[in-house]
């Protein structure tokens, strides 16, 4: 079986989001490290939590640290186990259901060494894929690519 082309899942991730957004708001326990050029975005999610993520304007690595999740990928569904690592292109919005306490860490370049949250999300991170769309077009401008 092969995986669902990118704009289906899109929407079925969004739709579940907007079902999900309907619930009881879980707060989530997030650490962020930072290093020389890194910034690390460390999220504890309980058992059986349903979540999705943020659509990521930038290529990035993921890891489940510990536990046991659920996630889509490009690759489509996937049971992931700590300790895993994959790759994340620019445009994804993941969903992942925790089948165990977990732990999901994303890591990301941070040339200027950012330690705002804020602005780091502002810099990394889009609401919606027609931002995501205006970003790509304005960075194909700006590396002078057509």
């Amino acid at each position: 079986m092969h995986p669902a082309p990118v704009t289906d899942m899109r929407q079925k991730i969004l739709d579940l989001e907007g079902e999900l957004r309907k619930m009881e708001p879980i707060d989530l326990e997030t650490v962020h490290h930072f290093a020389p050029g890194v910034y690390m975005r460390e999220l504890k999610i309980p058992q059986g939590v349903t979540l999705t993520g943020k659509i990521h304007k930038t290529e990035h690595l993921n890891i489940l640290s510990h536990g046991v999740i659920k996630v889509w990928t490009e690759a489509g569904m996937r049971t992931l186990s700590g300790s895993s690592v994959i790759k994340s292109k620019p445009g994804i919005k993941r969903v992942g259901h925790a089948l165990t306490d977990s732990v999901w860490i994303t890591v990301h370049p941070n040339p200027d060494n950012i330690e705002d949250v804020k602005k780091l999300e502002d810099l990394l991170v889009v609401e919606r894929f027609d931002q995501l769309e205006t970003f790509m077009e304005e960075k194909k401008q700006i590396q002078g690519k057509d």
